[in-house]
C-alpha cells in the first residue's frame, strides 16, 4: 500500500467523483417524508480526507506530465471506493481516463460500473462507455454511452431503466418491465430527470410510447406531478377513466386531485389534502358530482332523486403528549348514499363512523372518550336507517392500584355512556300468532354513569392447588327519556331515573397437574368457580345498547360476568366447573382443549330473564344447567392447524352450535376450511337453521406466481353463496392480479352480482386498476 502525492489528490478525487453523478432514475411515489435533496453533482468532500492507493505498478512520466496506475486499481478516498484495471491522468490537458472492469462504490452504497471514463479533472465534461448503475433501493439502469455537460446534466444515450428487487439474491433474474429511452437527461439542478423518445416494455414487447416522460431522481422524495391513470367500470356510471394529479406544496404539505370522466353521468372531482404536524397529522377529502344521467339508476332511490352531490371528510390524529392522544374522522355528505355509489375509497362501506376521541394509556391506567355517529349509506331517500343509529358518548376508565391491597390487585372501571336516537329501531321475527318482538335501540335519551371495584388475591396452598378469592361492587345511574316499546311482553322500566348496584363475592380454584415422558409433557388443570350475587335490579326492564352481542362457549365459560357490556350484569349465585388440558408432544405437535358446565345455584337467572333484544334467550345459559361447551386444538409442525369448538344441549346432547376450522401453511400450500352450525334460536331472532361452509387456498405453482380462490356454501339452503378466483404475480417490482368474484342470494330472488378486477404495479412508476381486486380469500 502506497500513499499517494498531495499533489494528484485532485487527480484521483476527480477520478473517484466520475460516477456520482450517474443516479437512479427513481420516480418516487408520494410519501409523508421531507423533501431531501442532495447534490450529487458537486459532492463535498471531507478536508481531512486520506487517500489509499494500491496498484501493481505506478508510472510517473515527467516530460509528459502524464500518471499512470495499472493492474488491480483500489482506491479509497472520502468513502468512494473505485477499482479499475488501469486509470491514466494528464496534467496538460487535465483528462483523466479510466479502463478495464471499473466500479465504483458511492458513500451511499450506489455501485456504478463501466468500461472506460473519459472526464475532465474538475469533472465538469466528460464520456463513459458502457455503463450500468445499481442504486441502494434496487434500481438499475444502463446505456451504451454518457456524457457530461457543463457540471450540471448528465445526458445517456440508448439507456434502459427497470426495477429489479429479485437481483439482489438471484442475478440472472430479468425483470418483466424496463423504459427503453433515446436519450436521458438527469438536471442536477432541478434533479428531475427526463426520458426523451421513450418505450415502455412489458415482457419484452413495447406497449406505450412516450415521447417526454419527466420524473424526480432519487434525490427527490416527493415532487408534484401526473400520477399513473386508473380505469372502472359499473353498471349505473358506466366506463370510468381517472386521473390524478400530485402537487407537493411543501416538505409537510400535499395533496391528491382526482379527475374522473364517466360516461353516463359525467365528470367526478376528487380532492385530498394532507397536512403533517410535529405532533400528528390532518387529511381533508373532497368530492363532487353534478350527475347528468338521474334516471339510470332505480326510481325513488337517493340516487335518482339527486343531481349535485359531493361530501367532505376530515381525518386527524394528534399525539398530545406520549401517552395522550387527540383526533378525529369525521364524513358530511349531500345525501345518504353519495360515497358508495361512485365507490369513494375509504368511504364506500355501508356504515361510516364518524367519531372524536381523546385517549390516554398510563402504566397502570387507561382513559378513552369518544362520541360516535353513524351514517349508513343506502338508497333510502327518508335515511329511516340512519334515524335508528344512536349518537352515542362514550368514556372509559381504567385503573390499577400499584401497590397491593391486602395482599392482592384492587383495579376500578367507570363507564358513562350517553345515547340520542330519533326513531324507534325494532322488528319482528316468526310466523303471526307466534312473533317475537326485538328492539335493538329506542327513540328518545338514554344516559348511564357504572363503576366496578374488584379485588382478588391469589393463594398456592400445600399440594399447589391455586385459590382465588374476590370480590366486587358495581353501582349504576340511570337515568332515560325514551318512548316505552311497543307490543314489548316484559317488564318494562317506565321511569325517568334510576340506580342498581351488585356485589360479587367468588372464588376460583384451580388445581394444575403436570404429566411428563420422556419425549412430552401434559398439564391438566381441573377448574372451579363459585360467584354468590343478588339478584340483577330492574332484569331486562332497561334499555340494551352495549350488551347484545352475545355467544357462550369455552372462550366464556370462565368469565365473571358473561354479559359483552354494561347495560346487562349478570346476577344470581353460579357456578363453572371445567377442565383445561395443555400438551406439547416432542415431535413438535401442540395440543389444547377446554371443557366444562356452568350451573345456576340460586336467585334470579338473568339469561332467562326477558330482554328489549333478548340476549339469553336460546344462549344454552338459560337453565339451570348449562349446555356443555367444548374446545380442542391442534398444532403440527407441518404446518397444519386444526380446532373444534362446540356447544350441546345439557339434556339430549344434541350439538346446538360448532365451529371447526381445518388450516395448512407450507412453501407453495396455504388452504383453511371453516364448518359453522348454528341451531335455530327462534327466541332470539334466528328462525332457521344456519349451517356454512368456508374454503380458500392458494398455491404458488412458480417463482412469484400464484392462483387462489374460495367458496362459500350454504348447507341449508344448497347455493353457493360466495365464491371468486384469482391469480397474481409478485416479484415486488411487478404485482399483477386477476380476480373474478360472485355472489347469490340465499332465497335466490336477487339476481347474481359478479365482477372482475384487475390491478397490475410497476414499483417506482406507479399503478394500474380496473375494478376492485380485493379478495377475501388467500392471496
Amino acid at each position: 500500500m502506497a500513499a499517494s502525492n498531495r499533489k494528484h489528490i485532485r487527480l484521483l478525487a476527480a477520478i473517484l467523483l466520475s460516477g456520482v453523478a450517474l443516479q437512479a432514475l427513481t420516480p418516487i411515489a408520494p410519501a409523508w417524508a421531507q423533501e431531501t435533496k442532495i447534490d450529487s453533482f458537486n459532492p463535498k468532500m471531507p478536508e481531512d480526507a486520506k487517500m489509499l492507493l494500491s496498484a501493481n505498478e505506478l508510472v510517473y512520466n515527467k516530460d509528459a506530465e502524464r500518471v499512470i496506475v495499472r493492474g488491480a486499481v483500489q482506491i479509497n478516498y472520502g468513502g468512494y471506493q473505485m477499482v479499475a484495471q488501469q486509470v491514466e491522468y494528464s496534467q496538460k490537458t487535465g483528462r483523466i481516463i479510466a479502463t478495464g472492469q471499473i466500479e465504483l462504490i458511492e458513500p451511499g452504497g450506489n455501485k456504478v460500473y463501466a468500461d472506460q471514463m473519459d472526464v475532465t479533472d474538475d469533472f465538469g465534461n466528460g464520456f463513459i462507455e458502457r455503463l450500468r448503475v445499481e442504486t441502494t433501493d434496487l434500481t438499475k439502469l444502463a446505456a451504451v454511452t454518457g456524457e457530461r455537460r457543463n457540471g450540471e446534466e448528465m445526458i445517456l444515450n440508448n439507456a434502459v431503466y427497470t426495477a429489479c428487487t429479485p437481483c439482489a439474491t438471484n442475478p440472472d433474474h430479468k425483470s418483466l418491465w424496463h423504459v427503453k429511452a433515446q436519450r436521458i437527461v438527469q438536471n442536477g439542478k432541478t434533479h428531475t430527470i427526463r426520458m426523451e423518445n421513450a418505450k415502455f416494455e412489458l415482457f419484452g414487447k413495447p406497449i406505450l410510447y412516450l415521447p417526454v416522460l419527466e420524473v424526480p431522481d432519487q434525490t427527490v422524495k416527493r415532487k408534484s406531478g401526473f400520477l399513473f391513470p386508473k380505469f372502472g367500470y359499473t353498471q349505473k356510471l358506466g366506463a370510468g377513466v381517472s386521473i390524478p394529479y400530485y402537487w407537493a406544496i411543501s416538505p409537510y404539505m400535499d395533496a391528491t386531485v382526482t379527475a374522473t370522466g364517466l360516461t353516463r353521468q359525467g365528470f367526478l372531482l376528487q380532492g385530498e389534502f394532507r397536512q403533517r404536524f410535529e405532533n400528528g397529522e390532518h387529511i381533508l377529502t373532497m368530492a363532487g358530482i353534478s350527475q347528468m344521467n338521474r334516471e339510470g339508476f332505480t326510481n325513488g332511490t337517493v340516487d335518482a332523486q339527486e343531481t349535485v352531490r359531493g361530501m367532505i371528510g376530515s381525518k386527524a390524529k394528534f399525539d398530545i403528549n406520549p401517552r395522550w392522544a387527540f383526533g378525529w374522522d369525521v364524513v358530511v355528505q349531500s345525501d345518504n348514499n353519495f360515497a358508495k355509489t361512485y365507490e369513494l375509497s375509504t368511504f364506500d362501506g355501508t356504515t361510516l363512523t364518524n367519531q372524536v376521541y381523546l385517549t390516554g394509556l398510563g402504566k397502570r391506567n387507561s382513559f378513552d372518550a369518544r362520541a360516535f355517529y353513524f351514517d349508513i349509506q343506502d338508497a333510502d331517500p327518508d335515511s329511516i336507517a340512519e334515524n335508528k343509529q344512536a349518537v352515542a358518548q362514550v368514556l372509559d376508565y381504567s385503573y390499577t392500584h400499584p401497590e397491593p391491597v391486602l395482599g392482592g390487585e384492587l383495579t376500578a372501571d367507570f363507564n358513562l355512556t350517553n345515547i340520542n336516537r330519533n326513531r324507534e329501531d325494532s322488528y319482528v321475527v316468526g310466523p303471526i300468532g307466534d312473533q317475537v318482538y326485538r328492539y335493538p335501540g329506542l327513540d328518545g335519551t338514554y344516559h348511564r354513569l357504572s363503576a366496578e371495584v374488584e379485588w382478588k388475591r391469589n393463594f398456592i396452598v400445600p399440594g399447589g392447588l391455586s385459590l382465588t378469592p374476590m370480590f366486587a361492587a358495581r353501582g349504576d345511574a340511570i337515568g332515560t327519556s325514551m318512548t316505552d316499546p311497543s307490543n314489548y311482553s316484559g317488564n318494562y322500566y317506565d321511569g325517568d331515573g334510576t340506580t342498581r348496584r351488585m356485589l360479587t363475592a367468588g372464588i376460583d380454584a384451580r388445581y394444575p397437574i403436570l404429566l411428563t415422558t420422556q419425549y412430552s409433557s401434559h398439564i391438566l388443570e381441573p377448574i372451579a368457580q363459585v360467584f354468590a350475587r343478588p339478584d340483577e335490579q330492574y332484569a331486562g326492564g332497561l334499555p340494551n345498547e352495549d350488551a347484545q352481542s352475545f355467544v357462550f362457549d369455552a372462550t366464556s365459560l370462565f368469565d365473571r360476568d358473561k354479559f359483552s357490556g354494561y347495560d346487562r350484569m349478570e346476577g344470581g349465585t353460579r357456578a363453572n366447573l371445567g377442565i383445561r388440558y395443555t400438551g406439547a408432544l416432542g415431535n413438535g405437535y401442540a395440543l389444547r382443549a377446554i371443557a366444562g358446565q356452568s350451573f345456576h345455584l340460586g336467585g334470579l337467572n338473568s339469561f332467562a330473564t326477558d330482554d328489549l333484544i333478548k340476549a339469553g334467550a336460546n344462549s344454552g345459559l338459560e337453565t339451570d344447567r348449562s349446555d356443555y361447551v367444548a374446545m380442542i386444538g391442534i398444532d403440527a409442525p407441518s404446518g397444519l392447524t386444526a380446532s373444534l369448538s362446540s356447544r350441546f344441549d345439557e339434556k339430549t346432547l344434541d350439538m346446538r352450535r360448532a365451529d371447526a376450522t381445518l388450516g395448512y401453511q407450507g412453501i407453495f400450500w396455504q388452504t383453511a376450511v371453516t364448518y359453522t352450525s348454528i341451531q335455530a334460536q327462534p327466541i332470539y331472532g334466528s328462525l332457521n337453521d344456519q349451517d356454512e361452509i368456508q374454503t380458500a387456498a392458494a398455491y404458488k405453482f412458480a417463482d412469484y406466481w400464484s392462483v387462489f380462490g374460495s367458496v362459500t356454501y350454504d348447507l341449508n339452503s344448497n347455493v353457493i353463496t360466495r365464491n371468486g378466483i384469482g391469480i397474481t404475480y409478485d416479484d415486488r417490482d411487478t404485482i399483477f392480479s386477476l380476480v373474478y368474484k360472485e355472489e347469490r342470494d340465499t332465497d335466490q330472488t336477487i339476481a347474481n352480482d359478479w365482477s372482475i378486477g384487475a390491478r397490475i404495479s410497476f414499483r417506482t412508476l406507479g399503478d394500474i386498476d380496473v375494478g376492485d381486486t380485493k379478495f377475501d380469500g388467500l392471496n
